[in-house]
Formats: structure tokens, sequence, C-alpha cells
């Protein structure tokens, strides 16, 4: 059985909010070094000039705020942490991190560059990944998680979401002339989550 501690638990979650905050900021910075442009030029020119900068903005900052809710839902169910789930938690946290500078890169090479798109969407894989483990973590350590997180937890929603993530990247690199908006497919994630949980859950129940 894996050491549980409470100790110091709200610490490990107000930092993560307070690096996820940071780098939501940072994902503005670029727009405001930009924003000369609207005193000089006019708002339709900035907007023009600068468009992949603001859809780059757009996605990451939905992309960000998303992954933390997930975040945010997760930590609620445990009130302690592991050692393994610091170290998972603290990777989840560089991938965040990253992001700014993965959403400069694109916002700066607006011409549909698969090793771009493969730069972007695969350190968005790698946090979705890092958030999942950390939830497979979470529910196979005894003591951990709370009963309420038990009946919410479900770890195949987040496989879907990574399998769609990964298809998305894949389409990203081979088609690039369509780019980031590959990304829509992962719309379909409340369909393909109950298609594969109608093929899996019944050998689940099985003991397949």
């Amino acid at each position: 059985m894996a050491e549980v501690r409470t100790r110091g638990f709200d610490r490990l979650v107000n930092f993560s909010d307070a690096v996820v905050a940071i780098a939501i900021t940072l994902l503005i910075l670029p727009l405001v070094d930009a924003s000369s442009e609207v005193a000089k030029e006019g708002i339709a020119h900035y907007f023009q000039h600068n468009f992949w900068q603001l859809l780059a903005f757009a996605i990451s900052f939905v992309v960000i705020a998303r992954l933390w809710m997930v975040h945010h839902q997760v930590f609620g169910w445990i009130e302690g942490y592991t050692s393994g789930l610091l170290w998972l938690n603290m990777l989840w946290l560089a991938c965040i991190v990253f992001m700014p500078f993965t959403a400069n890169v694109l916002s700066d090479s607006p011409n549909g560059r698969p090793d771009v798109h493969a730069l972007y969407l695969g350190d968005l894989l790698l946090t979705a990944l890092a958030m999942q483990f950390m939830e497979l973590l979470i529910v196979r350590t005894p003591g951990l998680l709370s009963d309420e997180g038990r009946a919410q937890s479900d770890p195949l929603r987040g496989w879907t979401f990574i399998i769609l993530l990964a298809v998305a990247m894949v389409l990203a690199i081979v088609l690039p002339d369509i780019g980031m908006f590959w990304l829509f497919i992962l719309f379909l994630s409340r369909p393909v989550y109950l298609l594969l949980a109608r093929m899996l859950r019944p050998r689940e129940r099985a003991g397949v």
C-alpha cells in the first residue's frame, strides 16, 4: 500500500493552480506586444495581421482551461497524495508551462508545417496522458479516493479523449493544410465514449 500524505495537500493544489494561472496569462503576451498596431493601423488591420496569433491564443486558452477543469475535478476527489502522484502532477505542470511556447511557435508558423503541429499537439497529448495516469493512480491507491470520487471516476472517458487527440495529431501531420482545425474531432468524444462503453463494459462485467 502506498503512503498517502495529507499534510501539505492544500499547498500542492494551490501551487498547481498558480502555475496554471501563470501559464494561461503568458498566452496573451505576444498579442500585447503587437497591440501598438491598433493605434497605427486600426483594429481591422490588427485582427487581419494577427489572425493566427489570435487563433492560437483562443485554442490554447480553451485547452488549458479545460485541462485545469479536469485537474480541479480529479483533485477534488482526494484529500492527500502519494510521491508518485506528486511527480505525475509535476509532469502535468511541465506540459502546461510549455504550452505558451508551443502556442507562440504555432502562431508564428501559419503555413501548415507538420512539425509545428506535432510539437503543439504532442505537448497536449502528453498533458492528457499525465492526467490520465494521475487518475489511474488515484483510483488504484487504497485510502486516496473518496466514495464520491469513486462513483464519478471513469478512466474510459479520459482514454476516449486521448485516442481522439492522437488521431487529430496524426491527421494534422499527414494533412497539415487543415492544421489545428482537426481538433474539432474532439467534439466526438461523447458519442465515441458511449460506443466504447457499450463495447467494453459487458466484457468487464463478465470478468474478461
